[in-house]
């Protein structure tokens, strides 16, 4: 009994590390070109990030060898600021964009960078365990409208909802 509850506990605990089939993490992946700030341009919704704007991520290094997580958005319905504090670990090699991350104890989720602006880190499409977690990240509060058609083009090929796509207000 004990064993098929230390089965099962694996099982619950790593059960959202998986990716999209048709997702893969970029390579040639360098952390410390990521840290900093990054702002939400565009969504799949969901209950934690419901009716926020002005969304943006922070990350940090921790003294641990991970990172600091910090989300923040606006709630125009309260008038308030939402803050969220996690933490990632690379699941594999360092140098592939493939994170776990939590913001609850000891269950993690992915975090997938399946594409990334090499050259200047200025923006990065996310995925999350499945094709109903969505984002794309940039530098800046606005993104040219070519890497916009970029990002919702592999999306929609890697079987993400792009209709129900939502498009965060920054300004």
């Amino acid at each position: 009994m004990k064993k098929l509850l230390s089965i099962l506990s694996i099982l619950i605990f790593n059960g959202c590390l998986g990716m999209p089939e048709s997702v893969q993490p970029v390579t040639g992946f360098e952390l410390n070109r990521y840290l900093g700030k990054w702002y939400e341009i565009a969504r799949l919704d969901h209950s934690f990030e419901k009716g926020l704007t002005h969304v943006t991520a922070e990350y940090d290094l921790r003294k641990d060898g991970g990172l600091r997580v910090r989300n923040r958005g606006f709630l125009a319905s309260e008038n308030r600021w939402k803050e969220a504090e996690g933490k990632a670990y690379f699941v594999g090699s360092h140098s592939e964009g493939y994170l776990k991350v939590s913001f609850f104890g000891p269950f993690y989720g992915s975090y997938v960078v399946f594409g990334l602006d090499h050259e200047n880190y200025q923006y990065a499409f996310v995925s999350g365990p499945k094709t109903n977690y969505l984002w794309l990240l940039s530098r800046t509060p606005t993104v040219e409208p070519e890497i916009l058609k970029e990002f919702i083009t592999m999306s929609k090929k890697g079987g993400f909802d792009t209709e129900a796509l939502i498009f965060v207000q920054q300004n």
